[in-house]
This record gives C-alpha cells, structure tokens and sequence, in this order.
C-alpha cells in the first residue's frame, strides 16, 4: 500500500473514531491516487486569519472556512492546528478539498466554534510539537433504520428517515422545544381565482426518500435529506428537494441549506405558499408566552400572548417589567387582586403572521383565533425575517436569511394560545399572489428560425417554442433554528438575527491569495504603487460600489432574482432594459461572476463577497436546469433567467462556481459543480449553435463542441473534479481533449470539431480555415487555460493558446504575416488585453505586456480609463431617485475589471 492511501486510511480511522457509529462518511472519501509527497516546513509563519466583516459575537457559532497553500507548502491536514493571539489552540476540524498536481495541498477545508471568548489574531499553521494537539471529545452521533441523532453538546437533534417528518425533534437538556419539523407547499390550478373558472387547491407535504450523514466529524456534522412534496389528497408528487442541516460543537443552533427543483408544469401549476413548519410546545401561562419579529434594522416587535400591561387595572410594577422582558413574572397571587381575577377576560393573542410582499414594506397581524378578525399590530420597511415564539421557560429562535431580499416571504405563528404553537417559515409567501413562471409572451408568430433570427435581430432575445420553461430550474434558501432555554434580552436576540443574515465567516489576507497561487496566478493583491495603478483601483471600486447602487436602486431582489444583475441601461426611459428581449437579466453574461469573486480575492472587502455569494447562489441555481430536457446546461441572459432558447454550458460553467467552493466547502455548490461533468451529453441534443451554423454531430459517440465557450466550461468541471478527487480518468480526458486542441490545423482558431464524449478526445478537422468569435473567450476561457498550463505538460496546448493570446488583437498586418489571413469581425478588444498580458506574463515579453496595456487602455469595445461621469435622475422623469453613469453596461465593467486585474497581475 503506498504511503498516501495510507496516511488515508489512517486519518479516516482517527476522524471516525469520534462519531459514534462507524458508517459516517468523509468529504470525498474514495481514496485518492496522487502522488507521493512529503510535508514540506512552512516556515512556521502560518496563515493569519481575519473575520469578514463584523467580528463574531460572544455567542457561539460553528464556522465552516476554506483556506488555499502554495504548491509544494502542505502534504495533508493532519496536524494543522487553529490558534488565537499566537498561542491558545482552538478546537477544529481540517480536511483537504483540493491538491495541486504534484499531489500536495490546494485548498483545505476548516471547521471550528468561535464566540464565547473574544477572539482576535487567528492562525492556522502546523504543529511542530506533538503535543500541541488537541483532542476532540467530539460530537456524539448515532443512527438506526428509523432516524439519525446528533448531539452538539448544546443542544440534541432528531431527524427521521423516513415518512413525512424531516426534524422529530429538537430538545435542550430535558426540554423538547420543537418537533414535526417538515416542508409544506400550497398549490393551485390557476393564478388568481377568475370568473367562470373554478380554482382547485391542494397541500403538499415533505416526503422523505433518503436521509444520510453526509459528513461526521468532531466539530461539524452534516446531515442531508432528499424527498418530494406529496399531496395529502391525491398523492401527486412535485417539486422535489434537498436540506442540509448543519450542526456544530457546543452549539445550539441548526443552520438549514433547503434547494428545491422545479418540475412542475408552469401553465397548469400555481405554487401559492412554500416553506418549512414546526411545532413548538408551549408549557408557560398565557402571559409568559412571547412572540419576537425583528426588522433588519435592528429593532424589535415583542408581545405576550396575554399581555399585562395597558390594562385598566395595573397588574404592578414588578410584573409588567417582567412580562415585557420576557422574564417569568411574579406568582399571580402577588399580581393586583383585580387583574388576578379578571385575567380570563385579557384576550389571548393565538395567531401572528409577518408578511414581506415587496421589498419595501412588511406588516405584522394578530388574530386570537382562527374565525375571529385580524388586527393590524405594526408596518415596517424591511424585516430581518426572524424572532422568536415560546415562553419565559424557553422556545426557539427562528430566522430566514436574506429575507426581504427575497420576497415575497412570511412567518406564521399559530396556536401560540394552546399546548403547541405552530411555526411556518414561509420561502414564498400565501399571502402574495401565486408563484406564475409563464413564458412572458405567447412567441408573436416565431415558427421558424427565420423568424427567430429576425426577431432576434431587434430585442436581441433568442427564442424559440418550449425553451422559455422553467422546468428544472432551483432555488436555494438559507434558514436556522436556534433554541433556547429562556426568552432572549432583545440585544441578544438582535445579534442572533445579525449572525443569520450576515454569518461570521473567516477569510485570509488578500496577500495571502495572490501569494498562493490558486485560480492561475489572474489576480493580484490591491496595490496602488503609482499613479496609474491607483486610478484603476479607484475605477475598480467605483464599478463595484456602482452597481450596489443599482441594486438597491431598481431593487434588483425577489425570490426568483435576487443576487443578478441586469445586462444594458435604457437611458430614454432611466430604467434598465428589464422588458426587452436579451438585454434584461445578465445571467453571468461575460463572466460578471469572475469580476465579483476576482475583486473579492484582491480586495478582501465584506460587501464584494455577499454580492459575489449572492450571484453565485443564484447563477447556479436559476439560471441552469438541473433536470430534464435542458439539464445541465445554462439560459442565456433574458427577460426572465430561463426564458432563452440558447441553452449553454457557458452560463452553468464551473468557472463561476470554484471560487465559493472553495472559500466555504459548501456541499450544494459541490452538487452543481459536479453536475456538469457529463454536460457535453447534452449538446447532441440541444446544439449551442444551431442557429448560427455549427452543425451536429452525426456519430453518436461524438459532440460537436467549440473550444471556447463550450470546451472551456468543460474543462473547468474536468480539472475541477480532478483536484478535487485525483479521478485519472477525468484527467486523461483533459489531456486529450488539451492535445487533441493543440494538434489540430488551426489549433484554437480552428474553432470547431467533434469531440469523442468517452474520453474527451476531439477528430482533427480537415477543414483549414479560420474560425473565431469574439466570445470564445469572455466565459472563463482564459482564467482556466492557465490553470491547464500550469497543471499540466502538453506543449501543443501551450502553443495553441499563447498563439491565440497573442494573435487576436496583434492587427490585421501580423495576423496575415502569421495566420495567413487577417481575422474577422472582431469585437471585446479591451477585454482580449488579458490575452495579451497572459501571453506576455508567460514568455516574458516585455513588449508584449506593454501592448496589453495599450490594447487595455485604447478601450476597443469598453471602457475608458476614467471614472464616467454619473447624474442624478429624481421625479417626475422617474418613479425614485437613481443614479446613471450612461456609458456603463455590464458586459464592458465585467470585461474592463477582469482586463484591469489581469492586466495588473
């Protein structure tokens, strides 16, 4: 057995070792095959650590980060060992989540709880002494046929394997405080009810079909669950999901990542309410139960069931301070005679709902019962879609992330009057109309692909029938379940709710990154060592803060929008093009999502990574679908994100995926990513060119595919399972598909050929004219040839690419001297820069690097080097105030700071 097997198995075994049932698996646990590497020293200098944003609070809070190593620096995460202020070692938990090709460390995965004790200056670096480690006594977690438990130390946890209950219970200490934890939907047959027709409806609950521990270990346990919603009437089945819950060492808090698929029919299904409930046994009197919303402010609504306070009759002093803490109050018998006697007549307050329907208002409504009226309790702008609902002996904070940026949503308590309160954590909301995925228009006469082309032609929308569906698009929701033994202090609960919506999280110096090496070397630490560097800097923030102007400013939120962007401004009406054709939702067109997580890597800034985060859950979830007839491809942008008949690889690309992969490990993004290794399958059917001349393959061994947007989106899954997994067969299938580029007449310029889907391989085409596009490289083309290169030795490849970076904005002159011919209808030359500087970077070519820059700076297609000029436009031109920066499109910023970043690299 070679050593890395088993150091392996090895490690496997220690891990284990402190779950309680030995079936637990592993992050990619089948073993790996790299090969033989010793650790090499560090130095003893570590990673420094910072937290992103506000550090975290004193209450304690699992924390999953990932962390990049220098080629040759590490040869496992067995030993690393987490410290604070250079010397008290943390509990945590280490595994590998990628390796460069000489087998040695990439990326490392880390878990740990943080927040009980103030915590600054934190280290991850190795342990030179043995006795340094720390021994973890570990989670304890055990499982038969019926249901998994975990207990966190804090808090214990029952999930069901079978049946309709996702969570049994949820219990602290003695205590039960949630049960029948479980996903509801509502469905009906149209709409909105019309006249003349009748409006069926219908209730769905979960229906489990598998639940496993996806990963075990000390700190960190992963459970995951899959199933469908069932009708309880009829037994349909739709909308099948997925929820992760993630529970951590000595804490009490369950964080929920729940993505569901959509497969139902757009015309004839109408989804009225989504979302998850829970029962929450209620044990206190009526005036010790308490209900808490918090807005996203910071400010809190809070009432009793029976409140005490407002009456005639003054209960006293001691026990209205009490109640409206949330604290037990006084025994009645030392309530004022009166109120002790007259108690029955306080009404009993059964029923809340927090209701967000847009993304600038929320109400809150209470009713003592079902069949008695509503009434109007409070209106706010935006809710922090959390609370509370128990009593002063204990009950459960709740919380939906992002939540009002995801409207409509909504929180139902009810029964909060009797023995068990019922919460409903509603993903979209009942109260809002019905969720309508209908195709926008009705396809105005396109039959043929000459119309389609015409049409194309003037909204720059492609469309064609049956492609606008929805079927096999996803969401992923974020939600958490915290209980508690008392009502929380307000401030406590405010910070429970800012650490929903803006969890810590650790991240590395920006230096850190850029000295690494990872995502091919295509970025570098901000600097600002000249004048000219710091007007880019300055340009590159102003695009980015730009556009979170943009974003609030033409509220670019909703449950089916939010985290994307728009594609070009219409500046006769100030609004962006959200109603004309491919102009509206940008849909990752030219790689916004590499501009987002490139300036993130460089810039270390907490706002750039929620709207990079936020994108990458939506562009990966949305914008591609995951089932049926389209799976795994991508939309092109559209009016709505998967309205358009250009089903792509370069919208589901990897590419864009990587980057928060391998910053937080997070399993759904592992499941995207890995659903695009056999994407090529799909392009026999659904071909990206069909419109515009590329042809089919014939054979059905073989795809025709394009080297740009098609091959490269490929090759980014390829090498992506690869360093993850060691897999040598989705290496060799790189190779050749790497050698089969670089070996044919044209090498990249040859554009075209049909590629063999069992090895990767492509048929050297016979044909020897040029083939270029212009977009061949703005989806991620260039950012994974150079981690290709690097990774592997093909010199054709090598060859093939650093001729394309050079000769596409060399000129017609040096293009016909070296090609033959001058290439044609060229466009995105500001963007191409990057080529160039690649090219340059890679020979060391001085004279290339500094063409790069003139291409760069000239603006072909883009942006000048200036900050543009922005306007204020307010009513009556305008519904609201915005900003316009009138040259600024998100094609040319994406293009402009990818070439900016690399350029400076």
């Amino acid at each position: 057995m070679d050593r890395r097997k088993k150091e392996f198995k090895q490690s496997r075994r220690n891990f284990l070792k402190h779950t309680a049932f030995a079936a637990s698996a592993l992050p990619l646990s089948r073993s790996f095959q790299w090969p033989d590497i010793g650790k090499q020293p560090d130095g003893g200098r570590g990673v420094p650590l910072r937290w992103l944003g506000q550090p975290v609070s004193v209450i304690p809070r699992g924390i999953t980060w990932g962390v990049p190593w220098e080629k040759g620096e590490l040869g496992g995460a067995d030993g690393l060992l987490l410290k604070a202020d250079g010397a008290n070692v943390i509990r945590a938990q280490h595994w590998v989540t990628a390796r460069w090709p000489d087998g040695s460390v990439k990326w490392t995965a880390h878990v740990a709880t943080l927040g009980r004790e103030k915590v600054s200056k934190l280290i991850l670096q190795r342990s030179t002494d043995a006795g340094e480690t720390m021994e973890h006594s570990g989670m304890h977690v055990q499982q038969d046929s019926r249901e998994i438990t975990v207990d966190t130390g804090k808090a214990r946890y029952v999930f069901s394997k079978t049946g309709q209950v996702l969570v049994k219970s949820i219990s602290v200490e003695t205590r039960t405080l949630a049960t029948d934890g479980h996903l509801v939907l509502q469905w009906q047959n149209l709409p909105e009810a019309a006249e003349g027709e009748p409006l069926l409806t219908d209730s769905l609950r979960s229906e489990v079909s598998e639940v496993v521990v996806e990963h075990a270990g000390p700190v960190r346990t992963v459970v995951k669950a899959e199933g469908i919603h069932r009708s309880i009437k009829t037994g349909r089945a739709l909308l099948p999901f997925t929820i992760r819950f993630y529970c951590y060492l000595n804490t009490a808090g369950v964080r929920m990542v729940h993505t569901l698929v959509y497969d139902a029919d757009e015309y004839t299904d109408f989804i009225r309410g989504m979302g998850i409930r829970f029962a929450v046994p209620m044990a206190d009197e009526l005036h010790n139960r308490h209900v808490r919303f918090c807005s996203a402010d910071g400010g809190v609504f809070a009432e009793a069931v029976r409140g005490l306070t407002g009456l005639r009759r003054d209960p006293g002093r001691a026990v209205r301070e009490a109640q409206v803490a949330g604290k037990p109050t006084p025994p009645v018998a030392e309530f004022n005679p009166a109120v002790a006697k007259g108690l029955r007549y306080i009404p009993a307050f059964g029923d809340y709902t927090l209701c967000q329907t847009t993304p600038d208002g929320f109400d809150i409504r209470k009713r003592t019962a079902a069949g008695n009226g509503w009434i109007d309790s409070a209106y706010g702008h935006r809710s922090g879609g959390s609370g509370y609902i128990g009593g002063a002996s204990g009950g459960i904070v709740f919380g939906i992330r992002n939540f009002w940026q995801s409207f409509p949503a909504q929180i139902d308590i009810r029964h909060a009057h009797t023995g068990v309160a019922e919460l409903t954590l509603w993903l979209w909301s009942p109260s809002a109309p019905a969720m309508d995925l209908r195709f926008y228009h009705d396809g105005m006469g396109q039959d043929t692909y000459d119309r389609q082309l015409d049409a194309l032609d003037v909204t720059y929308e492609d469309y064609e029938p049956g492609f606008g569906t929805p079927h096999g698009v996803a969401r992923t929701s974020e939600l958490e379940i915290w209980p508690m033994t008392e009502t929380p202090a307000y401030a406590d609960l405010v910070e429970i709710v800012r650490q929903i919506q803006d969890p810590p999280f650790l991240v590395c110096e920006p230096t850190h990154y850029e000295r690494s090496g990872v995502f091919g070397k295509a970025f570098s630490a901000a600097s600002a060592g000249n004048d000219a560097e710091r007007a880019i800097e300055t340009q590159l923030a102003f695009y980015v803060d730009y556009y979170k102007k943009q974003i609030e400013q033409h509220r670019w939120y909703g449950f089916w929008n939010y985290g994307d962007v728009m594609h070009t401004y219409d500046t006769d009406r100030h609004v962006w093009r959200y109603d004309v054709g491919g102009y509206a939702w940008d849909n990752s067109e030219l790689s916004t999502d590499l501009w987002l997580w490139f300036y993130f890597l460089r810039s270390g800034r907490h706002d750039v990574y929620r709207m990079a985060e936020a994108m990458t859950r939506h562009t990966g979830e949305v914008d591609v679908h995951h089932i049926g007839r389209f799976a795994p491809l991508g939309s092109r942008h559209n009016v709505q994100h998967w309205g358009c008949s250009a089903k792509q690889l370069r919208i589901s690309t990897v590419v864009n995926r990587r980057f928060f992969y391998y910053l937080t490990a997070d399993e759904r993004v592992g499941d995207l990513m890995r659903e695009q290794i056999e994407g090529a399958r799909s392009l026999k059917a659904i071909v990206p060119g069909r419109k515009v001349g590329q042809v089919a393959s014939i054979d059905e061994d073989t795809v025709s595919m394009s080297f740009g947007t098609d091959w490269g989106a490929l090759a980014a899954a390829w090498f992506t399972e690869w360093e993850r997994t060691g897999n040598e067969q989705i290496k060799q299938r790189l190779i050749n598909g790497m050698s089969t580029i670089g070996g044919q007449p044209r090498g990249f310029f040859t554009g075209t050929a049909n590629m063999r889907l069992d090895n990767g391989m492509f048929e050297t085409e016979e044909r020897n004219t040029i083939m270029v596009s212009h977009l061949s490289a703005a989806f991620g083309l260039p950012e994974i040839c150079a981690e290709l290169i690097e990774a592997f030795d093909v010199p054709e490849f090598n060859d093939a690419w650093i001729r394309y970076c050079i000769a596409y904005n060399a000129g017609s002159e040096w293009q016909e001297q070296n090609l033959g011919e001058p290439l044609q209808r060229l466009n995105l030359a500001q963007g191409h820069s990057r080529l160039t500087a690649y090219a340059g970077w890679y020979l060391k070519n001085r004279a290339l690097q500094k063409r790069a820059w003139t291409e760069f700076y000239a603006g072909g297609s883009g942006l000048k080097a200036e900050i543009p000029n922005v306007v204020t436009v307010g009513p009556p031109e305008v519904l609201s105030a915005r900003e316009e920066a009138l040259s600024v499109s998100t094609n040319a910023v994406a293009q402009w700071g990818l070439a900016a970043m690399q350029c400076l690299a």
